[in-house]
């Protein structure tokens, strides 16, 4: 027989060889044996999508490909509130438009995991059509304070709504076999300087209030990644900590996905984040590749950390579109996901006043619209979870689409500056800030003689990479002011309405102007058909039942955790170590709500409230023991007379004799069907006795405590309407690894 000579160049990754193995589900292992170390380090290390032509146009990036053994290079697409892929291709004349959906506050808001999980089915199958195979979403980071500049794309300040929905979301994008990226593990709670700051934070307020909302979603759903974030978390990086990614995340939650690490740079050596536990390093440099290598060579870096990563990556691999060879059409039905964004919108946004049933509108009629975000409506935040949206229906639009009139003078003032302010961005590159124009009190009041309402959009925009500012973007501006005050005035003076629209993704403060205008609607950040939502709402054709998820204090200073925080452009907010290369978490526990009821603390709107245009009563309340903790239910009754939906919330003080606890903690939450006036339905909870346990840091466990715990059904934090008592009959206690410990010393506050 003839021996067969190989030339030199064929033995290159590129080029399969006919005895070489073809990746397959079931062969992993041996693809393993017979990679090089060169190529396990490709393998770990990823690619900004602009450096690769394995990509889709825009995507966030890729893994690398071997193809002598079958491998190929898979998409990673960011992000939370739609596909980001670029909507124009070079030397292509077609479009490829996502849907922008509403932001991660507007979903959480809906407090009905089953629309989110359509939501993220939609945003699943744009994905797949879009060729794409893992979304980088969803966000669920904590809102320690209104002012982080992302909370727009979180969903909470409280662990159980974080957890739930982020769950529902990735069980509807993964029904599309496609994968999820939950995000960012862990404590990535500001922007200010995220790559390089140490969140120091107790391990009671890590476990009970910044790493539940992981433990909630991955014990619910099966996200194929979670992505390590930029931050350390009491000295050690999060990226390179293995009690953060292996010891917790893997031993004790039991997780067998991936983990990737965010899109960190010149953070070097890499060799640790694989060894903490990362299978992926992104965006990806040959550099990183390199430092692989030589730290397995000397040692440092173990082979058999190395092929625990490359076949954790493959495993995700081989479940892949690409890998499969799926046919993506480039065409989802953006029509049908335009109108389920519509629906998703109007559900999650909130009424936070209407005075003598303002709302909804009776009639249509001519309206003096102010505000220029009314005429250059805010989808979505900025940075990774922006979507290249095909339109943005402003509120102009909605409200004309309604059959209102809306004053053409007035119309063509804003337009003029908006149309400046286009020109400007144009030549800058950037997006810049600018405030209300001014509109004289005697304008206002002949708009006030020449139309039937006045609404005020008030508008803020916020995004990655910077946290928000107080004066400017938490507060009101003194035009805005002045502009409430005198529309206000004017209209009020001839008998007429004025209704205030708040387009934002974040709280604001609310409690110095909030008595002023007849009604006031949240609508957040609502996604591309935002205008058409909002007059939904307006008119009545949807009746509103979001629920905040985050509390609106009466001033900034009411959030402890803003003393130790970087504050807009003030001087904690400069490179000068306290809130820049490091934070202090002396709120420790008492992260929203939890500190506002337990100190007895007056806010301008709890968490979970939410009126709508009909009323409710609640009776009836059972709870039930079980063999792992406790039932309850609740009938819920449309006493008005508008049909509508109600979401309850299942609250729970403990006995708090063994441990300090907050006054009452969020434990589970439902949301009625539609009820017509008169009808009813019965809602039902489950909580498990771990679910009532906190962690006891010096015993390194969770305790449930034996006693007489109050349940309580809200209609908001502040706003309990039923109760009913239950007994823990024996005290539990669940030992972990004691990890993540304190390396610097933090005051923390504690209930008087």
């Amino acid at each position: 027989m003839r021996s067969l000579v190989i030339p030199l160049f064929l033995a290159s990754a590129s080029v399969s060889l006919a005895n070489d193995p073809q990746l397959r589900a079931d062969n992993i292992d041996e693809i393993i044996n017979n990679l090089t170390l060169e190529e396990k380090a490709r393998l770990l290390v990823g690619r900004e999508n602009s450096a690769s032509d394995k990509g889709v146009p825009g995507a966030a990036g890729v893994t690398q490909d071997i193809p002598r053994l079958g491998i190929p290079s898979v998409v990673l697409t960011d992000g939370p509130a739609g596909v980001r892929i670029a909507p124009k291709r070079k030397g292509d004349s077609n479009t490829y438009y996502a849907t922008g959906f509403p932001v991660g506050t507007a979903l959480a808001s809906t407090w009905n995991p089953a629309l989110v999980e359509n939501v993220g089915k939609a945003i699943g199958n744009e994905t797949l059509e879009y060729g794409c195979d893992v979304l980088l979403a969803p966000g669920m980071n904590i809102h320690r304070t209104p002012l982080c500049g992302r909370n727009f794309e979180y969903y909470s300040e409280d662990p159980v709504v974080a957890g739930v929905i982020a769950a529902s979301y990735v069980n509807g994008v993964q029904s599309n076999n496609v994968g999820t990226s939950i995000k960012h593990f862990a404590v990535n709670s500001q922007e200010t300087n995220r790559i390089e700051v140490d969140e120091v934070v107790s391990p009671r307020a890590i476990r009970e209030i910044y790493l539940k909302p992981f433990e909630i979603s991955l014990h619910t759903s099966n996200p194929w990644t979670v992505m390590s974030s930029y931050n350390k978390l009491n000295g050690t990086w999060t990226q390179s900590n293995p009690e953060l990614l292996k010891t917790i995340l893997r031993d004790e939650w039991g997780y067998d996905g991936l983990v990737m690490t965010d899109w960190t740079n010149e953070r070097r050596p890499s060799y640790e984040r694989v060894a903490a536990g990362n299978a992926l390093l992104t965006p990806g440099h040959d550099w990183q590749e390199t430092d692989i290598i030589e730290h397995v060579k000397n040692g440092t870096l173990s082979m058999s950390d190395v092929d625990q990563q490359v076949r954790i990556l493959l495993e995700m691999v081989v479940k892949t579109p690409r890998f499969n060879h799926y046919k993506f059409s480039n065409k989802p039905d953006l029509e049908a996901h335009a109108a389920l964004t519509r629906q998703a919108s109007t559900e999650g946004m909130v009424l936070l006043e209407n005075r003598s049933q303002t709302l909804p509108l009776k009639t249509t009629g001519k309206v003096a619209l102010f505000g220029k975000t009314s005429y250059d409506f805010i989808a979505g935040g900025t940075g990774s979870g922006d979507v290249n949206k095909p339109y943005v229906v402003d509120l102009k639009t909605g409200l004309t689409n309604a059959g209102f009139t809306i004053d053409s003078r007035l119309q063509d003032y804003y337009e003029a500056r908006k149309t400046l302010n286009d020109k400007t961005r144009a030549i800058s590159g950037e997006n810049p800030r600018y405030d209300e124009p001014f509109i004289s009190r005697r304008d206002i009041e002949r708009l006030a003689a020449e139309n039937d309402l006045a609404i005020i959009t008030l508008g803020r925009q916020a995004g990655e990479g910077r946290d928000r500012e107080i004066d400017g973007d938490f507060n009101l501006t003194q035009n805005e002011r002045e502009l409430i005050e005198n529309v206000a005035a004017a209209f009020h003076a001839l008998g007429k309405k004025l209704i205030v629209i708040m387009n934002m993704g974040n709280v604001m403060e609310t409690e110095s102007w909030k008595g002023i205008p007849d009604a006031i609607l949240l609508a957040w950040q609502p996604g591309q058909e935002g205008g058409n939502s909002v007059a939904d709402v307006l008119t009545g054709k949807e009746s509103p039942s979001g629920k905040l998820t985050m509390t609106f204090p009466i001033t900034i200073s009411d959030i402890p955790a803003v003393n130790n925080f970087p504050t807009g452009t003030g001087p904690n907010n400069r490179r000068n170590g306290k809130n820049y290369d490091y934070t202090n978490h002396e709120e420790d526990i008492y992260v929203g709500y939890r500190y506002f009821t337990s100190f007895d603390k007056p806010v301008s709107y709890p968490f979970g409230y939410g009126l709508s245009y009909t009323t409710f009563k609640y009776s009836k309340p059972v709870v039930k023991a079980t063999p792992d903790g406790f039932t309850a239910s609740i009938t819920v009754t449309n006493t008005g007379d508008t049909e509508g939906k109600e979401a309850v919330q299942l609250y729970v003080s403990a006995p708090g004799k063994d441990m300090v606890k907050p006054a009452r903690e969020l434990k589970a939450f439902n949301k009625t069907a539609i009820l017509k006036p008169g009808e009813s339905e019965t809602l039902t909870f489950k909580v498990s006795a771990q679910d009532l346990a906190s962690f006891n840091e010096n015993e390194s466990q969770w305790q449930t405590e034996a006693g007489l715990y109050n349940v309580q059904f809200g209609a908001s934090v502040n706003d309990i309407r039923a109760s009913a008592p239950y007994m823990q009959k024996k005290a539990l206690t669940k030992k972990v690894n004691n990890v993540l410990s304190l390396k610097r010393d933090l005051n923390t506050i504690s209930p008087q």
